[in-house]
C-alpha cells in the first residue's frame, strides 16, 4: 500500500510541526531542569547567613524594621510632593505695598504692607532681642535642621508632667514655613508639610535669612507683622532702640499675640514678658543679675486704642487691592473699604458670646461669619474667633459642607428650568441610588416620612428625600442632574469645585462662607447675581483716585427670572416663622434663611437675609471633629438673629422681594433679642447710620469745599461760597 505521507508536502508539513513540539517539550524541560539546579545551588549558598535562636528574632525585627520603614518612607515622599509644590510661590516677594485702610465713614482701621523700612538686618538688632526670641521660641535653632528632636522630646515630656500643653514642640523654622506656605489648620497633612517646608528651608537658606523673615512675617499684634512695625506701634521706637524690657515684651507676643498685646492687656503682657527673661536666664543667655533691672522696670507703651481691627477683613481686602491694581504702578495707596465698625463689633460680640456660652456644651470651639448689604458691600467678616491665635481666614478660605443648607439652589434650579411654584405636590418616601454596587438611601432627620405634601413644606421641615428626586427625576418630576444644578449655582455666585452626583443636593460638597452668603444675595436683590465687593475707593498718596467703586463696578446680571426668586422668596420666609429656624426669626421683620447640618454633626449653618442684608453662619471645628449635635437652628440661628437684630436699627428698612407684609406688626424692629431660653436680652441700640443719599451729598459738599478759592473778607480768611449752597 502507497504511503500516504511520502513525498507530498503535507506530510513534510506534519514532520516539521512534530520536530517543533518536541523542541518545546525539550527546552521546558532543560530550563525547569536548569532552574531547579539553580534555584538548589542559590539556597544551599544563602545557607551559610542562616541563623538560629535570639540572632533569628533580631533578623526578623531588623527585616519587617526594613520594610515598614521603606513603606513609611515612600509614604511621606508621596506627602512631600504636595508641600514641596508650595514652594514654586513668588514666597520671597511678598509685595511692596503700603496700604492704609479706612472704613466705610474715612476712619483708620489698619494697615497691610510694609510700614517701615524692612531693611534691618539681624546684625543690627540689639543683641538682647534676638537673645529673647530665641530664649523662648526655639534655643536650640542654631543647631537643628528645620526639626528639633530633642526639643521636641523636651517638650513632650514637660506635658505630660503638667498634664497640659505648657510647652510647643515647633521650631522656629517650621513656624515660619507655616507662615509663608501653609495656614493654621490643625491636621496632619498641615503638620507633614511643615515638617517637610522647614527641612527645605534650612537647605535653601541661611539661618539668618530663616529668622529675619520670621521677624519680619510675625503677627504681632494690634494689625502689625513684623518686629519693626511692631516696635513703632508699641514704644513709637525703631527696633534697634528698643531695651531689655522691650525685647522681651516683643518676645512674648510671638505665643499669642492677641492675648499678649500691651495695649489689650498691659498686665498680662507685663507677666509674659517676666516668663521671657525667666527663659533667658534658663537657657543661659543671661544671668540673674542682667535682667533685673528690667524686670522691676517692665516697658511702658505709648497709648493705643484698646480695640483690634478687623484683621479677617484687613487681610482678604489686601488681597482685593492687589488684585485691582495689580497693572498700576502705585503700591502706597490709601483704600476706602465697605466695612462698618459697628456691625463688625456685632458680629464679633454674636460669635463670641454664643461660643462663650454654649461652645463647651456643644463641643464647638470655631465660628465663622459674613454680612453682606443688598448694594453686595461686605459690612463685616469674621473669620474665626481670635486672630492672634489663628490668622486663617475660615470666612474665605475654608471650604466646609453647607448640608441642607444647599437645597435653596437645588429648588430654585428645579423651579428656573421647568416652572415648578411652592404648591407643587411632591412625595416624601422612601428613595434609594444605586451606584458602583452601593446602595444609598438618604433619610429624614426625624426618621420619617411625610407622604404626599408640597415643595413649601418639603423645604420649610427640610426634608431630604425631596431634593434627590428632584435630582433623579421620581414621582412624575423631572431630573435636574448634576448640570443643571451646577449651572444655577455658578450663576448665583457659587466658584467652588461641585461634583456632580446625588449626594450634592444635601450640600456634600464644601464650600466657604462667602460663598453661600453671595449665592443667597440672589434671593435677597431679586434675582441679580451679588456683585461682592469690599473696596470703594482708591487714592494714592497725592489724592489721585486709582479706583472709584462707582465708576468701575460692573453692572449685576441677572442670575434667575423674577417669578423663580418670587417662589424661593415665598418659601424661604416661612422657615424662620414654623420651619427649622425659628431662632433666627426677627422681631417685626420677615427674614428668609435656610438652616445646614452635616453628617456626624461636624458642621452647622444658617444663611439667612433680609431686604438690607444677608449674612452666612458657620460654627464647627478645624480639625473635623463632630460637635455634640449642634443643629443649624441652634447657635447658628441665634448668633444670626442676635446680629441681625442689632443691624437693622435706625436704618431704612428695605423688603424682601415679592414677600406679602415684610413688616408684620410694625414698621421698625424692636430693640430685643430673644435668646435661647425664655428670657430675653436688650439688645444694644446701633448708632444711627448715613443713608446713600446722605453720603452722595456730602461727597459732593467735599468736592466743592475742596474746590473753594480762599478770599479775605474783612481782614479774614474765607472760602467763596460757590452759587446754589445756602449756609446757616
Amino acid at each position: 500500500m502507497r504511503d500516504p505521507f511520502n513525498n507530498s508536502n503535507k506530510g513534510k508539513g506534519r514532520n516539521r510541526l512534530l520536530d517543533f513540539d518536541s523542541w518545546i517539550d525539550s527546552s521546558l524541560y532543560n530550563m525547569f531542569s536548569n532552574g531547579s539546579d539553580t534555584l538548589e545551588s542559590i539556597n544551599i549558598w544563602f545557607r551559610r547567613f542562616r541563623v538560629t535562636g535570639f540572632k533569628k528574632f533580631l533578623v526578623e525585627v531588623l527585616d519587617e524594621g526594613f520594610t515598614f520603614g521603606v513603606g513609611g518612607l515612600i509614604l511621606l515622599f508621596t506627602l512631600a510632593i504636595p508641600a514641596f509644590e508650595e514652594t514654586h510661590k513668588d514666597w520671597r516677594n511678598q509685595g511692596d505695598y503700603s496700604i492704609l485702610f479706612l472704613d466705610r465713614n474715612g476712619k483708620e482701621i489698619g494697615r497691610r504692607g510694609i510700614r517701615q523700612d524692612d531693611a534691618v538686618q539681624v546684625d543690627a538688632m540689639p543683641d538682647h532681642f534676638i537673645k529673647a526670641v530665641l530664649a523662648t521660641e526655639d534655643r536650640r535653632f542654631f543647631d537643628h535642621w528645620g526639626i528639633d528632636f530633642l526639643g521636641l522630646t523636651r517638650a513632650m515630656a514637660e506635658n505630660v508632667r503638667a498634664n497640659s500643653v505648657v510647652q510647643g514642640g515647633s521650631t522656629l523654622s517650621q513656624q515660619l514655613a507655616k507662615n509663608l506656605f501653609l495656614t493654621n489648620e490643625r491636621t496632619l497633612d498641615r503638620k507633614v508639610k511643615e515638617a517637610f517646608l522647614s527641612v527645605w528651608l534650612e537647605i535653601n537658606l541661611t539661618k539668618k535669612e530663616i529668622l529675619k523673615l520670621y521677624l519680619d512675617r510675625a503677627y504681632m499684634g494690634g494689625g502689625n507683622f513684623g518686629v519693626g512695625a511692631a516696635a513703632q506701634f508699641y514704644f513709637d521706637k525703631e527696633v534697634t532702640d528698643i531695651n531689655l524690657a522691650e525685647s522681651a515684651m516683643l518676645a512674648g507676643l510671638f505665643k499669642a499675640p492677641t492675648k499678649y498685646a500691651p495695649h489689650i492687656n498691659l498686665p498680662a503682657a507685663r507677666a509674659r514678658a517676666n516668663e521671657v527673661l525667666t527663659n533667658m536666664v534658663q537657657a543661659g543667655f543671661m544671668t540673674e543679675g542682667q535682667v533685673i533691672g528690667a524686670r522691676r522696670k517692665p516697658a511702658t507703651i505709648v497709648e493705643r486704642d484698646a480695640s483690634e481691627g478687623p484683621n479677617y477683613f484687613l487681610d482678604w481686602a489686601f488681597e482685593e487691592v492687589k488684585r485691582i491694581t495689580i497693572a498700576m504702578p502705585v503700591r502706597t495707596i490709601i483704600a476706602k473699604t465697605t466695612i462698618d465698625l459697628d456691625l463688625q463689633r456685632s458680629a464679633e460680640d454674636s460669635i463670641e458670646t454664643h461660643l462663650r456660652q454654649h461652645g463647651t456644651a456643644y463641643h464647638v470651639k470655631q465660628a465663622a461669619m459674613i454680612a453682606i448689604d443688598h448694594t453686595g458691600a461686605v459690612r463685616a467678616m469674621v473669620g474665626g474667633r481670635d486672630y492672634g491665635h489663628s490668622q486663617f481666614n475660615r470666612a474665605t478660605k475654608s471650604k466646609r459642607q453647607p448640608g441642607s443648607a444647599f437645597k435653596p439652589f437645588v429648588y430654585a434650579s428645579s423651579i428656573e428650568n421647568y416652572g415648578y411654584d411652592e404648591h407643587t405636590r411632591v412625595t416624601d418616601g422612601s428613595v434609594c441610588v444605586h451606584r458602583f454596587g452601593k446602595t444609598w438611601c438618604p433619610r429624614n432627620y426625624g426618621g420619617s416620612f411625610r407622604g404626599r405634601t408640597d415643595f413649601t413644606t418639603a423645604l420649610v421641615k427640610s426634608i431630604n428625600t425631596i431634593p434627590v428626586k428632584l435630582y433623579l427625576g421620581r414621582d412624575g418630576l423631572k431630573g435636574l442632574g448634576g448640570k443643571k444644578i451646577v449651572e444655577t449655582a455658578r450663576k448665583m455666585g457659587v466658584t467652588s469645585k461641585l461634583v456632580m452626583n446625588p449626594p450634592m443636593v444635601l450640600g456634600a460638597n464644601g464650600l466657604t462662607v462667602l460663598e453661600m452668603a453671595t449665592g443667597y444675595g440672589t434671593f435677597m436683590t431679586g434675582g441679580k447675581r451679588l456683585n461682592v465687593q469690599g473696596i470703594v475707593q482708591l487714592k494714592d498718596t497725592k489724592g489721585n483716585t486709582l479706583y472709584d467703586i462707582r465708576k468701575n463696578q460692573v453692572e449685576p446680571t441677572q442670575a434667575l427670572k423674577e417669578s423663580t426668586v418670587a417662589t424661593m422668596n415665598k418659601m424661604m420666609v416661612q422657615i424662620p416663622e414654623w420651619g427649622t429656624a425659628r431662632r433666627a426669626a426677627l422681631d417685626g421683620i420677615r427674614a428668609a434663611g435656610k438652616t445646614g447640618t452635616t453628617q456626624a454633626y461636624r458642621d452647622a449653618w444658617f444663611v439667612g437675609f433680609t431686604g438690607n442684608y444677608v449674612a452666612a453662619v458657620w460654627f464647627g471645628n478645624d480639625n473635623y471633629q463632630p460637635t455634640a449635635r449642634l443643629t443649624g437652628g441652634r447657635l447658628p440661628a441665634m448668633t444670626w438673629q442676635k446680629f441681625m437684630t442689632y443691624a437693622h436699627q435706625n436704618i431704612e428698612l428695605r423688603p424682601i422681594p415679592y414677600v406679602d407684609d415684610p413688616f408684620p406688626g410694625s414698621k421698625a424692629p424692636k430693640a430685643v433679642a430673644a435668646t435661647d431660653g425664655d428670657s430675653e436680652q436688650v439688645a444694644a441700640i446701633r448708632p444711627k447710620t448715613l443713608s446713600t443719599a446722605a453720603e452722595d451729598n456730602l461727597r459732593e459738599l467735599e468736592k466743592i469745599f475742596r474746590s473753594a478759592k480762599p478770599a479775605k473778607i474783612h481782614g479774614k480768611i474765607a472760602a467763596h461760597t460757590p452759587s446754589g449752597l445756602t449756609t446757616q
